[in-house]
């Protein structure tokens, strides 16, 4: 090695610093990756990122290969420092302490440090680009890695620790949760509404319900005209039917079938009967998450909580449920048939319009604060004249 010119040493020593340096970007890279964004460019295509999920399948093997090329490189880069001390300086201890210092710093400040920062800086982009090296290197070493675990594993044994693969260990509720509020993947509402979903299993029908005593429902054995006033007045497209008591519900009333039964001069219970839908009952403490889903499979947009003996204690809808995820809707309660006339116009209409809703000939009577107040309800022909009614205030009107 002493007809090596210095220069060369040098340019040697260099090429094994960055050597070393390659290796412990390519550790900190692929263990600070993110596995999921990995997973997810994998399925796009991206073969740097199915061969650096291959590779981290492997972790023990990876592992051992990046540490026995960085070990080797070292241990070489710390030899020829000592041959270059030697021709520079001579042998003294003085001179291969500082030599020793003097390649240690470098090992430190050129393959360690500064190696690790930018590979755990930038560990999603550097991942994929390395494995391309690292895998043609674990098929070459694979045997000597292979004796060298043989060691490891049984110290492993000895010291009763046993490796756990928490590349593949699955992320908790909590850890997911900490992720979407910490995590800079999700801003604003979007951070909100994912923080809202999470929390769904922890809030119960009980927590969101409209409370027995605030419950609107129908009586079917109250006089028509209460019954005509009571549906013309009412915030909502679906009414609970019940007889004589709250807890004994019958049915639910969909206002927009009711239309149909306003042809005629009066309206009374036997004719709601016939639109009743059976009612859909939840048991008290059920989580809202799971009841969305049985919305979901029963096609139901509202339901009645009651308790192991069947008494009613509240109300949920699907709105109720969809409000804890969104936030509060900022809508005005302006009664359910105009709710109903505006949906079927896409506007509010002008007084004197006339129009079919569900069969039904509609014409408009008074509009008022962006609101259709008043309507008359048109008869078929050869009957006598529908009542109009009013779709919010507190009291019906009664035009002939």
């Amino acid at each position: 090695m002493d007809d090596i010119p210095l220069s060369s040493l040098f340019a040697a020593l260099a090429g094994l610093l960055l050597a070393s340096g390659f290796f412990s970007i390519a550790e900190t890279a692929m263990m600070a990756v993110n596995r999921y964004r990995l997973r997810h460019r994998a399925k796009q295509g991206a073969r740097g990122a199915k061969l650096a999920l291959a590779l981290l399948a492997q972790t023990d093997t990876l592992l051992g290969v990046i540490l026995l090329g960085n070990t080797l490189v070292a241990a070489a880069a710390a030899t020829l420092t000592a041959v270059i001390t030697k021709r520079l300086f001579g042998e003294g201890e003085a001179a291969l302490a500082l030599g020793t210092v003097a390649i240690s710093f470098a090992l430190l400040v050129f393959s360690e440090i500064t190696p690790k920062v930018i590979g755990a800086a930038h560990a999603d982009r550097l991942a994929p680009v390395v494995s391309f090296l690292l895998a043609p290197m674990l098929k070459i070493a694979t045997p000597v890695v292979w004796f060298v675990n043989l060691f490891v594993r049984g110290l492993l044994k000895l010291l009763r620790i046993r490796p756990e693969g928490e590349g593949h260990a699955p992320l908790t509720q909590e850890e997911l949760r900490s992720l979407v509020l910490e995590g800079q993947y999700f801003r604003g509402k979007h951070r909100a509404m994912l923080a809202n979903l999470l929390d769904l299993d922890a809030i119960s029908v009980d927590d969101v319900m409209t409370p027995r005593s605030q419950i609107e429902a129908i009586d079917l054995n109250a006089k028509p005209t209460l019954l005509a006033q009571q549906l013309a007045n009412s915030y909502h497209t679906r009414l609970p039917a019940y007889e004589d008591e709250l807890d004994n519900i019958v049915g639910i009333i969909h206002v927009r079938q009711v239309l149909r039964l306003l042809q005629g001069d009066e309206l009374d219970s036997a004719q709601l009967r016939t639109i009743l839908r059976p009612p859909y009952f939840i048991p008290a403490g059920t989580p809202l998450l799971a009841q969305l889903q049985q919305f979901q499979a029963a096609r139901q947009r509202l339901g009645l909580v009651v308790d192991e003996y069947g008494e009613l204690l509240g109300l949920v809808s699907l709105e109720d449920i969809l409000e804890e995820i969104v936030g509060e809707f900022t809508t005005q309660a302006p009664g359910a048939l105009n709710g109903l006339i505006v949906e079927h116009l896409g506007e509010i209409p002008e007084a004197g319009a006339n129009f079919r809703l569900s069969g039904q000939a509609i014409e408009i009577l008074q509009v008022q604060d962006r609101a259709v107040k008043v309507v008359k309800l048109l008869p078929p022909v050869g009957r006598s004249a529908a009542p109009a009614l009013q779709t919010s205030g507190e009291q019906a009107s009664s035009i002939g």
